[in-house]
């Protein structure tokens, strides 16, 4: 074996790993059960499409052979290197190929991937690090420059790998061996064989808004199904190009970084989000699919004519978070992208509702049709069971489209639990669901529409308040571009709603404009009784943060 000049694998022998569990055949398992696992994907692309275009990463590509061999090699590295089945490996860097390869290298090997949220500060990165017992830390050198305070607050240092793919000059950070030394350490496959199905594939941590972050534990059958379940949402075939606009940091890609593979279609990096680079590939790669928070489209269509690029067939788009208003979707529309909304949250893969279009909808206005499509909607076809359920009572609310009750799921795809924390996993399957702590109506049509958060809804006066509903109405302003409504302690009414707004580049608008605009289109005790203008804090995947805007109300 030897690496060639630009990083690529060069074969001098049969490609590594061509049957599951490594490079020989499964003998010890029936001949009607194998244990289901979304390394398989790769296996399959490298028998199916190995000349096919696997990776597009800058001015560097890679064919799904490349692609293979090279997981492959660093898997039977990391074997090398002495790491057991079960071992937790921690990564630190952006959208590209390697973080794609190590999505298959690490659990080749039954080892656990915990790809972290690059953007955290040094002391979360290290207690994540600690908690999830992390033996091995990869680290881009893009984001080496916090690596020693990062290590200094661990109890136990892990194994330090340098990611230097692409010939990168990384420079000196301490490391104990370069990513490319790694993989070339591989001459042989994993000889891992996955036999339980149910072992840990990866852990995900959520942002610990409200306490140190959870760690949520992913098995290799929840991984598998939620891959195919969201390939078949987005209708990903072979010829499909899927731009990572979502960090694959965030629940593995929302699972699209094995789905993708799954359909044997093309992955498009994007280290960053920039108006420009988007813009840029899409054109010069024919991409056809992407993914992403709101905030996303905030960026497209706020940016300059200058750096907008015409392509030529529309763009499937699928995003979570606070519903688009109808403007957003019309706009986004007319820029050539299909906007899919979805629901899910870490502890289930990601998404696990989309919101599929009936067909009786198209005939509809577009107002009116988003009155339909800003809704979560039903489960994928892997998913299992959604309902919207009174937690109290533990019945099911009426299909009216106005009782509140809690989203409560169980089914394949909901994590394995939270990991060396109990008592949390306890909470949240209580009763035997899964509490999302999503407050939400169940329509006559079976379709799920989120109204808020538990702790986002506002209580003035006995009368409850979407917060949601208040943000909808304040989006429809053609100035404003991010809204978050909180509750805002009342002496009167207990409490009342709070709009915190962040204008749209160049606009100019008043908080007594916007109290007046919201006033003809809500109730008298909905409309928002301040409205504070400014920037809005967020998190590193786009979501507003609005514990923090609680906290300047206090």
């Amino acid at each position: 074996m030897v690496i060639s000049g630009n990083g690529e694998r060069a074969m001098t022998k049969k490609p590594l790993g061509i049957y599951p569990g490594g490079g020989s055949m499964v003998t010890d398992s029936l001949p009607n059960h194998l244990p289901l696992s979304p390394m398989d994907f790769l296996k399959r692309a490298n028998r199916a499409y190995r000349n096919r275009v696997a990776v597009i990463d800058g001015d560097h590509q890679m064919t799904y052979g490349e692609f293979h061999d090279r997981a492959m090699a660093l898997s039977g590295g990391l074997e090398d290197m002495g790491l057991k089945p079960g071992d937790c490996v921690a990564v630190l860097c952006p959208n590209s190929a390697a973080m794609l390869e190590v999505h298959y290298a690490i659990p080749a090997a039954g080892l656990v991937i915990n790809a972290m949220n690059n953007r955290l500060d040094p002391g979360s990165i290290a207690y994540i690090l600690d908690h999830s017992g992390a033996k091995m830390l990869m680290v881009h050198p893009i984001l080496a420059g916090q690596i020693s305070e990062i290590l200094d607050q661990c109890a136990q240092k892990p194994i330090l790998i340098l990611m230097d793919w692409k010939d990168l000059d990384g420079g000196e950070i301490g490391q104990d061996l370069t990513y490319e030394a790694l993989l070339a350490r591989g001459e042989n496959a994993p000889s891992f064989i996955l036999h339980d199905e149910l072992q840990p594939i990866a852990i995900n941590y959520t942002s610990g808004t409200t306490g140190k972050p959870k760690g949520a534990r992913y098995t290799h059958r929840g991984a598998f199904l939620n891959a195919l379940g969201n390939a078949l949402t987005l209708g990903l075939q072979p010829t499909s190009r899927y731009l990572w606009t979502l960090p694959l940091f965030h629940c593995n890609g929302w699972t699209h970084s094995w789905g993708v593979t799954a359909a044997g279609a093309t992955h498009v990096c994007l280290p960053r989000i920039d108006a420009a680079d988007i813009f840029a590939r899409i054109a010069d790669h024919h991409v056809t699919h992407m993914a992403g928070a709101p905030i996303v489209m905030s960026i497209m269509l706020n940016a300059p004519e200058q750096v907008r690029r015409s392509f030529s067939s529309r763009v499937f788009f699928y995003t979570g978070g606070a519903p688009a208003p109808a403007a957003v979707l019309s706009a986004m529309s007319n820029l050539g992208f299909d906007v899919m909304h979805a629901y899910g949250l870490t502890e289930v893969y990601g998404p696990s509702l989309a919101c599929f279009v009936q067909d009786e909808w198209l005939e509809l206005d577009f107002d009116e049709r988003a009155e339909f499509t800003k809704r979560q909607g039903v489960p994928h076809v892997t998913a299992g069971d959604s309902r919207v359920i009174n937690p109290e009572t533990m019945e099911e609310v009426p299909w009216d489209g106005e009782t509140m009750g809690e989203i409560m799921q169980r089914g394949n795809t909901i994590m394995e639990g939270y990991y060396n924390n109990q008592e949390a996993t306890d909470v949240a399957f209580a009763s035997g669901w899964f509490h999302t702590g999503d407050l939400a109506v169940m329509h006559p049509d079976g379709y799920i529409e989120v109204r808020d958060r538990a702790k986002d809804i506002i209580i003035s006066g006995g009368e409850n308040i979407s917060s949601v509903e208040v943000e909808n109405a304040l989006y429809k302003h053609e100035s404003v571009m991010a809204v978050a409504v909180v509750a805002k302690p009342d002496a009167t009414w207990g409490e009342v709603p709070c709009a915190f707004v962040e204008l749209k580049d160049g606009q100019q608008v008043s908080p007594e404009e916007l109290m007046e605009f919201a006033r003809g289109k809500l109730a008298g005790f909905k409309k928002p009784k301040e409205v504070i203008i400014g920037e809005l804090p967020k998190t590193s995947t786009g979501k507003i943060q609005k514990f923090q805007l609680r906290a300047r109300l206090t």
